[in-house]
């Protein structure tokens, strides 16, 4: 067998891991932060049908632009937020993972530098290996929120060419209001891209950036599907932002991008948009009840405007992340030390994972 080694791999990718959670076969997998309720029964039969008619063209190149598509997501965009978005301000492709590896093509590469406030979604520094721009750590508080005067005095002595503001942030869960990313905009003369996947999530009176999108070119929100809409499996994500955002991300994306029966089963899914955000206030409930009882067990959490929680006063997270999985529940380990994170599941979820943090906490709390 031929080993990484033995291969002309570009120098900066060696040593490297393969991202990704670990995917076991467990009874409760609260991980990777999917929405555990299945897509109600009228969606998937309109999936059927969306998916059979598209099936017919498959000889024939989709819709490079996904005009269609496109539309349906500025018309949510509007009705959900608030804000007048139009399909010339918006862009879709395969998971915004996509969305912002095609922004860093755009606006960096080789010789250009982004920035993110760490701990954040650990993909960014990924993104800017395989697009081959400078990665830069930003700083946030012990309580992994950002002070503003610090984060403003760090993007102007920088200069990046691309600055995430991840809102929810993730793995720590907390929304970042809208006057620190005007702030860090007006510091900035580069791209400033707020990462909102999980903002159907937030808490009550939480704002959307996109809010802040009129008279601000250069800021960019991106959004997902894979989470509150449950359509993990589909891989669409889409940002919204200035048009001339929209032509310049055009310049660097691979020539039909979103297949047919993608774009058709995402209008599918936007078609039941009441019905699968129906769910988010179950999870919602949920997350809270988690947050509710840590304290009886000695531990705490970051507040959270996600689906998601972050857990801590562990004395040894690798440990008691290894408890749970013997009790059955898999959490995600997201490398802070004392921390663990855990996705809001099902009630059931829940209970499983309360009674096995119950059991687990005692032997592993800081203090005990």
């Amino acid at each position: 067998m031929t080993g990484l080694e033995e291969l002309p791999l570009r120098p900066e990718l060696r040593g490297k891991s393969a991202y990704g959670a670990p995917q076991l076969t467990v009874a409760h997998q609260l991980n990777t932060n999917e929405n555990p309720h299945p897509l109600p029964a009228g969606l998937l039969a309109d999936l059927g049908t969306a998916l059979a008619e598209a099936s017919r063209g498959l000889n024939r190149y989709p819709d490079r632009n996904a005009e269609a598509l496109r539309t349906d997501l500025a018309r949510y965009l509007t009705r959900t937020s608030g804000e007048q978005v139009g399909v010339d301000q918006v862009w879709a492709a395969n998971g915004s993972n996509e969305v912002i590896q095609q922004l860093l093509q755009a606006f960096a590469g080789a010789g250009r530098t982004a920035l993110g406030f760490t701990p954040s979604y650990s993909m960014y520094p990924v993104y800017c290996t395989g697009t081959n721009t400078a990665w830069v750590e930003g700083h946030r508080r012990p309580d992994f929120t950002l002070d503003v005067d610090a984060a403003v005095a760090q993007v102007r002595e920088v200069r990046p060419d691309v600055v995430f503001v991840t809102s929810p942030n993730n793995p720590t869960g907390t929304a970042v209001d809208l006057e620190t990313i005007a702030a860090l905009y007006e510091a900035t003369t580069g791209v400033l891209v707020v990462d909102e996947a999980y903002t159907e999530f937030a808490r009550t009176g939480t704002v959307s950036a996109l809010s802040l999108l009129p008279g601000r070119p250069r800021l960019v929100v991106s959004r997902t599907m894979s989470k509150a809409f449950g359509m993990a499996g589909l891989r669409l994500g889409y940002l919204a932002a200035d048009p001339a955002v929209v032509e310049a991300v055009q310049l660097v994306r691979l020539p039909y991008h979103l297949s047919s029966l993608t774009q058709a089963a995402a209008r599918a899914a936007l078609a039941h948009t009441d019905e699968l955000l129906a769910t988010v206030e179950a999870v919602k409930a949920e997350r809270d009840r988690i947050v509710a009882a840590l304290p009886a067990m000695g531990l705490t959490s970051v507040p959270s405007d996600a689906n998601f929680v972050l857990f801590g006063h562990l004395a040894d997270s690798a440990a008691a992340w290894q408890a749970l999985l013997d009790r059955g529940v898999l959490v995600r380990d997201v490398g802070l030390p004392g921390w663990l994170r855990v996705t809001a599941g099902t009630t059931e979820e829940t209970d499983a994972f309360l009674t096995a943090l119950g059991e687990v906490a005692p032997a592993h709390r800081l203090g005990d």
